[in-house]
């Protein structure tokens, strides 16, 4: 019997299909020539989309600077220019503080390519980005990648490990004297709080936007970036042999404007710290090749973000929390229409965390450390993105009244 919030009992399929935002190109042939890609027609149907890697052909050039080091070369400086120091804003500001931390990704693969964004984390070149950028959107484990800080300059990075439970990963570059980004307590940002998004839209490094904080704990479902390599990847996260399962993400929402290529980027608040890794969008398009901006973007908390990469660079891997029971969304009415309220305990696995704290069938969980819970997929995401053994408060309806849990999570790699 699968367990836990990996398998929900119902369809809950919001109103937003996912896919990528961007687009994988494939590497041609010499003889082949390269084409811009064509933007399709939108539908009305909202998508969320990935920021994932905005489509750029680059050659095998990679190999003729050497293993290790930084490239022989450096272009213009990216970083913020004040032309008017008598009136800078606070836009300016936050910038000109997360600029120097936030560098842009060119990742290859075997058949493909693409850009992204990444966000330093220490002056040795450790740095957090998405999943899906350095998996080429879940296509490889060993692509070739190389960063450009916003200094212009340019240095080779590998792999140190990728959770796509959570769609993060952290390189490490090579060389020294890289600019950290300075965290936020992602826990204390208010809806309303100003905003600034930084990373590499559409090729365009070195770019900011602003914005407020549209929406906290929002959950989003996207693909997994699990690499299928050899049928048992550890990195995979599948419902069945054939299937890739879903991934939910309890994330941020802004109005900052975050494009394709922006993926792994900054959102910082107002005194340029992090508060999120950007993530994806909403968007119109019904491909992941061209979404587009339209005002709706999410980002995953930078305590997530934190933790995740703290773990990654000490371990080499991330737990993930495992509540031990099978849950589906709880409706207002019958109706196949009607508005989730919770997420209903369906079945518990035996001597498991949930039924050690007391939880029942038939109970609904309405919140879990302070949040509001919704849905079936709103709780897989709340409790994935804590550690393994963590204790998590919950408030549950029994019968008509409101019950406080606190409960132990397991660890979902022992599941």
């Amino acid at each position: 019997m699968q367990t836990d919030e990996g398998k929900q009992l119902t369809d809950n399929k919001s109103h937003f299909n996912t896919q990528f935002l961007g687009e994988k190109v494939s590497i041609p042939t010499p003889a082949q020539p390269v084409q811009a890609p064509v933007a399709r027609k939108a539908p009305t149907t909202l998508v969320v989309v990935l920021i994932a890697t905005i489509g750029s052909i680059v050659g095998a050039y990679l190999g003729a600077y050497g293993a290790t080091g930084s490239f022989p070369f450096i272009s213009s400086t990216q970083n913020v220019v004040i032309t008017n120091p008598s009136n800078v804003n606070w836009v300016s500001a936050a910038a000109a503080k997360g600029l120097p931390s936030v560098v842009t990704l060119s990742v290859s693969g075997r058949s493909s390519a693409g850009t992204g964004s990444g966000v330093v984390l220490t002056t040795d070149g450790y740095i957090v980005t998405n999943a899906h950028v350095v998996s080429l959107d879940g296509e490889t484990e060993k692509a070739r990648i190389e960063i450009k800080t916003s200094a212009g300059k340019i240095f080779r990075a590998s792999i140190v490990g990728i959770d796509p439970t959570n769609d993060l990963a952290v390189i490490k570059a090579t060389g020294s004297g890289f600019s950290p980004i300075e965290f936020a307590d992602s826990a204390q940002v208010n809806v309303g709080d100003f905003a600034v998004a930084i990373g590499s839209p559409l090729g365009y490094d070195a770019t900011v936007t602003s914005g407020v904080i549209s929406a906290m704990s929002r959950t989003i479902s996207v693909d997994s970036a699990a690499v299928p390599e050899d049928g048992n990847s550890s990195l995979q996260l599948w419902q069945n042999s054939n299937d890739r399962a879903p991934v939910n993400l309890d994330v941020i929402q802004t109005d900052a404007a975050i494009n394709p290529g922006n993926s792994g980027g900054a959102l910082v608040n107002d005194k340029g710290q992090l508060i999120g890794i950007n993530v994806a969008i909403a968007s119109a398009a019904s491909s992941s090749s061209q979404g587009g901006n339209i005002g709706v973007g999410f980002a995953i908390p930078s305590n997530v973000a934190k933790r995740v990469s703290d773990q990654i660079i000490k371990t080499g891997k991330v737990s993930h929390g495992l509540l031990g029971a099978m849950v589906a969304d709880a409706k207002f009415s019958d109706s196949s229409a009607s508005f989730s309220v919770g997420a209903r305990i369906e079945k518990l696995t035996p001597d498991g965390p949930a039924e050690k704290a007391g939880l029942l069938e038939g109970d609904v969980v309405i919140e879990c450390e302070g949040s509001k819970i919704d849905s079936a997929k709103t709780l897989t995401a709340a409790i994935r993105a804590r550690p393994a053994n963590a204790q998590v408060t919950l408030i549950v309806l029994r019968d008509g009244s409101e019950v406080i849990i606190v409960a132990t999570l397991g660890d979902a790699a022992t599941n």
